[in-house]
C-alpha cells in the first residue's frame, strides 16, 4: 500500500508519520525535515491514495483533478472545499442544515457593516469571507477597532480578495474545542476532540495565527457531547451538501463553541487541523489507512479507537510571524529533543543546512510529547520546548495550562 501525502507543514508531518506504520508513504513536496519528501509533481505520482492535506489546493480542485485520473482521494472537491473557502457559503449551509451557530451578516459595503455593528453588543467577529492561512478574524470588544477591520478588509489592504467580502458575528462566549470528523460522503465517524489555542501570545493575547499549540483529550466535555455534535452538526451538514450534488470525502473540521445553550458551530474547515492533527493522530490506535482508505472509497465501516494517552503540542514560530517570517536562524538543541522519548517533533518551515536545520517560514516546528495524563504530556513538552533556541523564536508558555484540566486526572 503507497499512500501519498499533499502539502509540506507540520500537519502532514503528523499525518505521514501515523500512516507510515502501515503502509508506504511519500509527502509532496513535502519539507527538509520530513524523511518522505519528494519534489515529484502530484498528477505523476502513482499510489494508491492521496491524502490531501492544506486548504489552498483543495479550494483550487486539485482532488476533483486527481479523480479525473482514476486516483483514490481523501480529500473533498471543490465543491465542497468551498465550505472552507468561502465562510458566507458556509453560514448558509448552516442556517440550511439547521445547524447552531452564531448570529451573522454578509457585507461587501462599510456602511451596511457598520449599520450591523450598531446592533451589536460587547463581543465583534470580523472574518474574510476567503482563505487567509487562519489569520483573517478579528475578535473585539472594541467598536472603533471593529471598524477599523471592517475598513482594512473591504478594502483589500489586509487580505487582498479574501477581504472584499466579509462576515460579522455576534461574539460567543464559552470555551473552543475542535472535532475533526472522517467523511465518506454519504456518513462520518468523530476523531478525538481537541481544543487549539490561535492567538499568538499567552492568555489569549495578541493576534490570530494558524494555531500556536493544542492538546487532546479535552477532559472538561460533557459525556456524549461529541455524539451530540455529530448530531446536531456533522451529519445534518452532510445531508445538506448530499442534496445539492456534493459528495464529500474526507475530513470535515468543525471549530465550536460550547455556549451556555448548547455547543455551536464557528467554523468548518475542509482539512485536518494545524495543529490539532499533531495531537489527535499519535493517540490514534486504529489503522489510518484503512480509516482513510473507507472514507475515500465511500464505504467507512470502522470507529476510531484511540489511546488513553494524552498529546500536548507546542508550536514554535519564527520572529516577527504572523505578519512577516524571518528566515535563516540556525535551530539549536534538535538533536538533543530528537532522543528523547515521548516526543515528537513535527517540522513545517524548515531548511537544510550543513549542520541541522535553519528557519524557513513562520511557523517552523511543532513538539509534541505523549504522556499518561495532560499534565506529564505538557510537563514533557515543555521540557523539551526549552532546548529548542534559535533567535527570535516565538512560542506559547500557556499551553494546556488550565489547572482545571487536571483535577480529574
Amino acid at each position: 500500500m503507497k499512500v501519498c501525502v499533499v502539502g509540506s507543514g507540520g500537519r502532514e508531518h503528523a499525518l505521514a508519520h501515523v500512516l507510515a506504520r502501515t503502509a508506504e508513504v511519500i509527502v509532496a513536496p513535502g519539507n527538509p525535515g520530513i524523511p518522505f519528501s519528494t519534489n515529484q509533481p502530484v498528477k505523476e505520482i502513482e499510489a494508491d491514495l492521496f491524502v490531501i492535506g492544506p486548504e489552498q489546493p483543495l479550494v483550487e480542485g486539485l482532488a476533483d483533478e486527481l479523480r479525473k485520473q482514476g486516483k483514490l482521494v481523501f480529500g473533498p472537491n471543490a465543491d465542497g472545499a468551498k465550505l472552507e473557502g468561502s465562510k458566507s457559503w458556509m453560514k448558509e449551509i448552516l442556517v440550511e442544515a439547521g445547524v447552531p451557530t452564531a448570529r451573522h451578516g454578509v457585507f461587501t459595503e462599510k456602511e451596511a457593516a457598520f449599520d450591523f455593528l450598531q446592533n451589536l453588543s460587547d463581543l465583534y467577529v470580523i472574518k474574510t469571507d476567503g482563505l487567509a492561512a487562519g489569520k483573517g478574524v478579528l475578535v473585539t470588544s472594541d467598536l472603533a477597532e471593529a471598524k477599523q477591520a471592517v475598513s482594512e478588509y473591504l478594502s483589500g489592504k489586509a487580505f487582498g480578495t479574501a477581504g472584499k467580502r466579509i462576515v460579522i458575528e455576534e461574539g460567543l462566549t464559552g470555551p473552543e474545542i475542535s472535532l475533526l470528523a472522517v467523511c465518506d460522503g454519504q456518513t462520518a465517524v468523530p476523531l478525538a476532540p481537541a481544543q487549539d489555542f490561535k492567538r499568538l501570545k499567552d492568555q489569549d493575547e495578541g493576534p490570530n495565527t494558524g494555531g500556536m499549540g493544542a492538546y487532546s483529550p479535552v477532559p472538561f466535555l460533557e459525556e456524549n457531547l461529541v455524539e451530540r455534535i455529530m448530531d446536531i452538526a456533522v451529519i445534518p451538514t452532510l445531508e445538506t451538501l448530499k442534496r445539492k450534488g456534493i459528495d464529500y470525502r474526507g475530513v470535515l473540521y468543525c471549530g465550536l463553541m460550547i455556549t451556555p445553550d448548547g455547543p455551536k458551530v464557528l467554523e468548518y474547515n475542509a482539512r485536518f487541523g494545524d495543529p490539532e492533527t499533531q495531537v489527535v493522530l499519535p493517540r490514534l490506535e486504529t489503522d489510518l489507512v484503512e480509516l482513510l482508505l473507507g472514507a475515500a472509497s465511500g464505504s467507512l465501516n470502522s470507529n476510531p479507537i484511540f489511546s488513553n494517552e494524552a498529546a500536548v503540542a507546542v508550536v514554535c514560530a519564527s520572529e516577527s510571524y504572523p505578519k512577516n517570517s524571518r528566515t535563516g536562524d540556525f535551530i539549536d538543541g534538535l538533536s538533543q529533543v530528537q532522543e528523547m522519548k515521548g516526543i515528537n517533533i513535527f517540522f513545517s518551515g524548515v531548511r537544510k543546512t550543513n549542520d541541522g536545520f535553519a528557519t524557513d517560514g513562520g511557523r517552523v516546528l511543532t513538539i509534541t510529547g505523549m504522556g499518561p495524563t495532560l499534565e506529564k504530556a505538557r510537563n514533557l513538552t515543555y521540557e523539551a520546548v526549552s532546548q529548542i533556541s534559535w533567535p527570535g523564536m516565538q512560542k506559547r508558555e500557556d499551553i494546556a495550562s488550565d489547572f482545571d484540566l487536571y483535577k480529574d486526572e
